[in-house]
């Protein structure tokens, strides 16, 4: 990890889990650890957001509309979560592309209205098993990022997160191994380099667990990491921080 130019993140993707006990159990324990030379956020689902507005951590959300306001029942926009004390938001999840049909397209209008509202997107690309198998990583990332890259300019660009999450290492135990995450994460670096953006942070997600985390982080282009399921343990989710910080 690079953090001469690049302050690692480590986010915390809580998805369709937790409670407000546990909002609070992770309020509680985070203001008592120091964790200075990181930024940590959690990204708990809508309805808990109010709850968790707190120093220790930035807040973040798990979706946000590309619209502004209006007649979009269900949806909530980038101006409604900034007012809700968030700072980041996640677009492109896996999850969303494949349950939601989210296109690339839809994710850079999502990442340019967070950015609109002062918000920061960390925008997630990865590829299946059946991709990695075939060795088509590069181009099927290229072709997830080629819509970003269109929309955003290099400023706005500079202002994101990238997470690379391998779609097969998500929720399943795999991980990528440090050298194919690395190399991953070099090739998406050389992408936004391309478009003046070579200090944009770029994070992993996959399994990221305390055992494995440091060593993940370790790698010149991983700039931290987006946790899933250990993002709901407060011991764990502090280890991983630790091992960035």
């Amino acid at each position: 990890m690079n953090t001469d130019s690049r302050k690692p993140l480590v986010a915390g993707n809580w998805k369709m889990n937790g409670s407000l006990a546990l909002a609070e159990e992770f309020c509680t324990a985070m203001k008592g650890t120091s964790i200075e030379a990181v930024d940590v956020v959690l990204c708990p689902p809508y309805p808990f957001l109010t709850s968790m507005t707190d120093s220790a951590f930035a807040l973040g959300a798990q979706n946000v509309s590309a619209q502004k306001n209006g007649a979009h029942t269900g949806e909530v926009s980038a101006d409604m979560l900034k007012q809700c004390g968030c700072e980041y938001v996640i677009v492109g999840h896996s999850e969303r592309r494949q349950d939601q049909g989210e296109s690339s397209e839809s994710v850079a209008g999502k990442a340019l209205a967070a950015l609109r509202a002062g918000l920061t997107p960390v925008i997630c690309v990865g590829e299946p098993l059946d991709v990695r198998e075939k060795d088509g990583v590069n181009q099927y990332i290229a072709d997830q990022l080629a819509p970003v890259l269109e929309t955003l300019n290099s400023e706005d660009l500079k202002q994101c997160v990238l997470a690379y999450e391998p779609i097969w290492a998500i929720g399943t135990g795999k991980t990528a191994s440090p050298e194919q995450a690395q190399a991953v994460h070099a090739f998406i670096r050389k992408q936004v380099s391309e478009k003046g953006a070579k200090d944009v942070r770029i994070v992993y997600g996959g399994s990221v667990k305390p055992d494995n985390a440091a060593t993940l982080f370790a790698q010149q282009d991983i700039d931290g990491g987006l946790i899933g399921g250990a993002s709901l343990k407060v011991d764990d989710f502090v280890a991983i921080c630790q091992a960035a910080n």
